[in-house]
């Protein structure tokens, strides 16, 4: 049985050559992401350049994701690291003020003093240090520490609850945005997305480089959560960065805001990544938690689009095992169906309705396969949020471009193939390519459906065809 559920690696010291691309797609790696918090410019464009290699070197369409930094606030550079105690007084100040005690450190947001208030929580290093905001002047915090440990150079700092003014896309990000145009990129995410004027300012930034990658909005706080609907409509795939979104909301909170977040997304026809600490104890061993294969089960229960890992296989000492448990485990829940929630879209329009048509009757044939013809992927997408229950679906464009794009997408197997100018002939060459692949035999039932005008074949319409 195929694999549904798609899977995205990403790359770094442990995954950057050729032999290990190569490697990661061999195993079952449908995305590529460079994390541009780490990745100077030079090396991305290589990584691009390998990955699009050996990705045509496997004949296989992989995509690329470039994942921006976004707005965060760190602490500034220290001579060592401070260390602290339970109750001592830690100070963060503006760039410039001096220090009025002895642990004091800088930030790289001067907004901070005018967004918190006393009494707010303040978190460093992904939830390493828990801190309470004691006393806020105009040009820095006092804090009271929660929770022992160390502190040291440019750590992360999240405000669990607090509304920041931060702007959508730092000074960095425009610049590694542009870079993302000029490389190609299928896909771009922007990181820490509060609203859905974030994601349109992105993707405005974006097409005034002429830029057509697809959007990813990364869901981190609480503020995203309140605007979700709004966040999902105006974004092409939505990720929930369970790293800092797990620091914003109560942990217990997190695996129900996964479920609605995904839910919310089948209903609204979007698709969803679920990322961060899938496999976290493989960056050093060699398999995984019981916890964490029941944590996969749950998400490709749930039947999210795609499962993303980060240090498991940018630093990670065994990064095909990685991969090779996603593959695993994905593929074993998968034979056991899914939560559901594609019966629950929201049928807008015609083109969704005759998506649905489609996928019922695909359902109601033993053995069918599903073949969408499209040139931008728009309807493949919506055939593939409903959650058919065929092995086979099939998405046919002549364009690589919008390939790479499907290769995220739960599902989907993308083929590049030139239109003929009739659809009988087309029809034709498509069930040819699919029988000499193997993936289907003489006699099996095809539902096609397609969005493109043809002389014959009426955008939005479906054929039933036997192979």
């Amino acid at each position: 049985m195929p694999r549904k559920t798609k899977i995205i690696c990403t790359l770094g010291p442990a995954t950057e050559s050729e032999e290990m691309i190569a490697k990661l797609i061999a195993a079952g790696t449908n995305v590529f992401r460079l994390n541009m918090s780490h990745g100077k410019h030079d090396w991305a464009e290589e990584m691009v350049r390998r990955v699009r290699a050996q990705a045509e070197l496997a004949e296989q369409h992989i995509a690329v994701l470039f994942d921006l930094t976004g707005p965060s606030i760190r602490t500034g550079d220290l001579a060592e690291p401070i260390s602290l105690a339970e109750g001592d007084v830690v100070e963060f100040r503006k760039l410039g003020a001096e220090p009025s005690v002895e642990k004091s450190t800088t930030v790289n947001y001067d907004g901070l003093m005018g967004d918190v208030t006393e009494g707010n929580t303040l978190v460093v290093d992904n939830g390493a240090l828990l801190m309470r905001i004691d006393s806020v002047k105009p040009d820095r915090v006092l804090c009271s520490v929660r929770t022992p440990g160390t502190m040291g150079s440019r750590r992360h700092i999240n405000l669990p609850g607090v509304r920041l003014n931060l702007p959508a896309l730092t000074e960095k990000d425009h610049k590694d945005l542009a870079l993302a145009v000029k490389c190609k990129a299928d896909y771009i995410a922007g990181s820490f997305v509060r609203d859905g004027a974030h994601v349109r300012e992105l993707r405005e930034s974006m097409e005034a480089l002429e830029g057509d990658a697809h959007i990813v909005a990364k869901v981190e706080d609480q503020e995203a959560i309140r605007n979700i609907d709004d966040i999902i409509t105006e974004a092409d795939v939505i990720m929930i960065a369970r790293g800092d979104l797990g620091i914003e909301v109560e942990f217990e909170e997190l695996p129900l805001l996964q479920r609605r977040i995904i839910q919310r997304c089948h209903e609204l026809g979007k698709r969803v990544i679920v990322a961060t600490q899938l496999l976290e104890s493989m960056i050093t061993n060699p398999t995984p938690t019981r916890a964490e294969v029941t944590d996969i089960m749950n998400a490709a229960y749930e039947e999210c689009d795609a499962l993303m890992v980060s240090g498991e296989t940018s630093v990670g000492r065994y990064p095909e095992r990685c991969v090779d448990a996603l593959v695993r485990i994905a593929v074993r829940m998968e034979r056991s169906g899914g939560h559901g929630f594609g019966k629950q879209m929201l049928l807008r329009d015609e083109r969704q309705k005759v998506a649905r048509a489609a996928v019922d009757l695909a359902d109601s044939l033993p053995d069918a396969r599903i073949v969408v013809l499209t040139r931008r992927g728009v309807l493949a997408n919506q055939v593939a949020m409903l959650r058919p229950l065929t092995s086979g679906f099939y998405a046919v464009t002549p364009k690589a471009e919008v390939c790479r794009i499907l290769s995220l997408t739960r599902g989907v197997l993308p083929i590049q193939m030139s239109f003929s100018s009739s659809v009988e002939e087309t029809v034709k060459q498509v069930t040819e390519c699919l029988l000499k692949r193997g993936l289907v035999t003489s006699g099996t039932p095809l539902v096609i459906v397609s969005d493109i005008l043809s002389t014959h074949f009426a955008a939005n319409s479906i054929l039933l065809h036997h192979a």
